[in-house]
């Protein structure tokens, strides 16, 4: 039996783990749910509605991103996604932590709307996947029952979308700040990079944040670990005054 990871394409979450198999090597099959299919599905498959889920090679069955990270450390040591020593390691587990469940919700619910705004953004966001694209068309009249169900999971208001917009300069401080302690973005990805990267990289998908985040260290780091996303939301889906200031040129 193959090792077989269960994902979104585009999830942040499913980008983390995919690249933790990279860096270790691990070979696996890949299976793409559809959103919102997809919760059904991991429920029934892992009894959680949220992907990532991994099967490993053995039938044991593994879901979420902080719990699979733990499982590929456990089951392949080599190259390590944590620290030895056990200080570093504390502090690469609390980024870590802080990452999944705090910072991965944001971009969820900073997305959706945007995608309820502009279907076409969804649209581009296929690029990439192993499933058959829609045509746009299609995805104009599906993106309204899409984007509904996925901003009822992610609870994903336009009143959370701004409060989260609200917090988001302090959140990247804390990123750059973990950065400037040599908690992040080292020498060798660990667990940390991966769960907070995953999230800048899908946040500065969103043409309208990536100013915000791009000239940071935080968004340093996202394109240390992660290529570009090849979708877009386009500049202007985001109420210009909804958004945070970028910061000054250094």
């Amino acid at each position: 039996m193959a090792t077989r990871l269960f994902v979104v394409h585009g999830s942040h979450p499913s980008a983390a783990v995919k690249r933790a198999l990279e860096l270790k090597g691990v070979d696996y099959k890949l299976f793409e749910f559809t959103p919102p299919s997809h919760a059904l599905g991991m429920r029934v498959l892992f009894g959680g509605r949220t992907v990532p889920g991994i099967r490993f090679d053995d039938g044991e069955k593994v879901q979420g991103s902080l719990a699979i990270m733990q499982a590929l450390e456990r089951r392949y040591p080599q190259p390590p996604l944590y620290p030895s020593d056990p200080d570093a390691r504390a502090s690469v587990v609390e980024a870590e932590r802080w990452g999944e469940a705090t910072f991965q919700p944001i971009a969820r619910r900073i997305i959706w709307p945007a995608f309820a705004r502009n279907p076409e953004a969804l649209h581009s966001f296929q690029q990439g996947s192993k499933l058959p694209a829609l045509p746009l068309g299609v995805i104009k009249l599906l993106a309204p029952g899409i984007t509904t169900i996925e901003r009822r999971l992610n609870h994903a208001t336009d009143e959370a979308q701004r409060a989260d917009l609200d917090a988001l300069p302090g959140h990247l401080d804390r990123i750059d700040a973990w950065i400037a302690d040599g908690v992040l973005d080292g020498e060798h990805p660990n667990a940390g990079d991966l769960q907070i990267g995953a999230t800048l990289n899908l946040l500065m998908a969103i043409e309208d944040l990536r100013p915000l985040i791009e000239p940071r260290p935080a968004g340093r780091l996202a394109r240390h670990v992660f290529e570009p996303i090849p979708g877009r939301v386009p500049a202007g889906t985001i109420p210009a005054w909804w958004l945070p200031a970028a910061p000054a040129p250094v």
